[in-house]
């Protein structure tokens, strides 16, 4: 049995996988690596003129090798400027990156990886790349403990690619249920060509998630723990149809993947999938904002906020949680016929406003349910006084994971003196975003929304960079590289914890330290939970 560390280690290693294998790869066939070999320093200005390349998600692909440990990655802000240089592990990590031809290929030319079930031509697609891993692909291991850790390292991001996605799809398909979980089962319990869906979990055997023993399969302690953990691959493989496409990125017309489908669906990630993903995911952080709203909400009553909006409700499913535990567990749930709680979800899509006012009268909560914009809150309390009667001041402001993935505008106003601290790369549509305008594009954010939480506070749940270097040196602990790379790509901003706290203060807001948490503990944290009020 694998120890429990070792096992998530894996995990974060796998999603590292999922990300770099096509960026090295398209990197690799273009010829930019050699480059970067040849010249041992070069700029991302230069490179960019070089290959004619997309600025903003060429600077997100070096970021990721760099956060993998493969080059160094400087960002002087000051004179805006980026540049990447070799390192001790460049040149021989760089020489095994045709181990990824398998596993991108596949990716670029079939939806074996990308598809929500797994289908028998799949699995038959995936057997001899399962034989050449388990012969290592023909590696003899260097006795440099060095380059031994980068063999390893690029075998497992080839093992990501191999497991991550099927066990996202036996996960959204039931395979994890308890029954199955807690007995023995055979192929033919679960899929309608069990010979073909042997020979897959005959490959999970070989990993030691499944004993096998006469046709029959049974979950392994390790296997029970990435089981229950499957969710945490759901977000990063939710992308896949995204990086399927990475050489367009890098070097194509990047509009191409944000444009909306026929049938008005994502082109560039499988939603439903990331959604799956991402409630699993959440949970922990949920738990934390339960005891936050129980203690907000057992306040003397005149001191609690008269309600709570939801921007970004989704599904209602949180704006429904939230409710629940004030019901149960609060004062307030107490004096509810007295003092009633004004529940507001919003949200920009149409679809999940229907969903979610479906899921809240099904639930018998009472809630108002409109359109709404995370970057225009003036408009949101207009609404919101001029047809329901609610001021947007008098309510607690909630949101999980948003604030990064807000629309893009230029900052109306510049802060000349301003040096940013952040190490991250931000692009919109290909082009590189100067990561002054994104401190200041925040400020403005947060500006806008300053006079509506000054009282009550915004409850927010946020994601976060972390500086390549560090990501680097911590490999197995994060999956720091994993967001950058989704996030990086698909036009959102997330800062780190220090700059989100740095501008927020200029906007007038402080986390309240009684309820700041940070995931993991450490200097690399990737989620925090903030009570921001001025």
């Amino acid at each position: 049995m694998i120890p429990k560390n070792k096992l998530r280690e894996s995990i974060f290693r796998h999603l590292d996988g999922i990300v770099t294998a096509p960026v090295a790869t398209v990197l690799n066939e273009k010829g930019v690596l050699d480059y970067i070999l040849q010249t041992k320093k070069v700029t991302l200005k230069e490179l960019v003129k070089e290959f004619n390349a997309n600025e903003g998600y060429l600077n997100v692909a070096l970021r990721v090798l760099a956060s993998q440990g493969f080059l160094n990655y400087e960002i002087d802000i000051q004179k805006d400027t980026i540049s990447v240089e070799v390192n001790s592990k460049s040149e021989y990590a760089f020489s095994l990156f045709y181990l990824y031809k398998d596993v991108s290929h596949l990716l670029n030319t079939t939806n074996i990886f990308t598809a929500n079930v797994i289908t028998p031509d799949s699995i038959s697609v995936l057997e001899p790349v399962f034989e050449k891993y388990k012969n290592n692909y023909g590696l003899t291991w260097e006795s440099d403990e060095v380059l031994k850790s980068i063999q390893e390292q690029i075998l497992m991001h080839i093992e990501g690619y191999l497991v991550a996605p099927i066990t996202v799809s036996l996960g959204m398909s039931g395979m994890f249920h308890k029954y199955f979980m807690e007995s023995s089962f055979s192929a033919d319990e679960f899929h309608k060509n069990p010979e073909s869906f042997s020979k897959m979990l005959d490959f999970l055997a070989y990993l030691g998630w499944f004993l096998q023993k006469k046709g029959k399969y049974q979950f392994t302690e390790d296997g029970l723990f990435i089981a229950k953990r499957a969710s945490a691959y759901g977000v990063t493989v939710s992308y896949l149809p995204m990086f399927k496409n990475m050489e367009v990125l890098l070097f194509g017309n990047p509009n191409k993947l944000r444009d909306i489908g026929q049938n008005e669906e994502e082109i560039h990630v499988n939603r439903e999938m990331n959604v799956w993903g991402s409630g699993g995911a959440h949970t922990t952080y949920f738990k934390v904002i339960d005891d936050i709203i129980i203690e907000l909400f057992n306040k003397p009553i005149h001191e609690q906020p008269k309600g709570i909006l939801d921007m970004g409700c989704g599904n209602g499913a949180f704006l429904q949680h939230i409710f629940e535990v004030i019901e149960r567990q609060t004062l307030r749930g107490r004096l509810l016929d007295e003092y009633p709680l004004f529940l507001v979800g919003a949200d920009y899509n149409q679809a999940a406003l229907k969903v979610t006012r479906a899921n809240l009268i099904k639930a018998d909560i009472w809630a108002k349910v409109i359109w709404g914009d995370i970057g225009n809150p003036k408009q949101l309390a207009s609404d919101l006084l001029e047809d329901y009667n609610i001021d947007l001041k008098d309510l607690l402001n909630v949101r999980t994971f948003l604030d990064h993935n807000r629309i893009w505008e230029e900052p109306s106003v510049k802060n000349e003196n301003r040096v940013s601290t952040s190490t991250g790369a931000f692009a919109h549509r290909g082009n590189r975003i100067n990561n002054n305008d994104v401190e200041d594009n925040l400020l403005e954010h947060f500006s806008k929304w300053a006079p509506y939480v000054h009282r009550f506070g915004l409850l927010m749940i946020e994601l976060h960079t972390v500086a390549p270097q560090l990501t680097a040196v911590n490999i197995g602990s994060t999956a720091a590289t994993a967001y950058d790379a989704t996030h990086g790509f698909s036009d959102q901003f997330i800062v780190e914890i220090d700059v989100l706290h740095k501008i927020a203060a200029e906007a007038g807001l402080f986390p309240d330290n009684d309820f700041f948490k940070k995931y993991p503990n450490t200097d690399y944290a990737t989620v925090s939970i903030n009570l921001l009020k001025g």
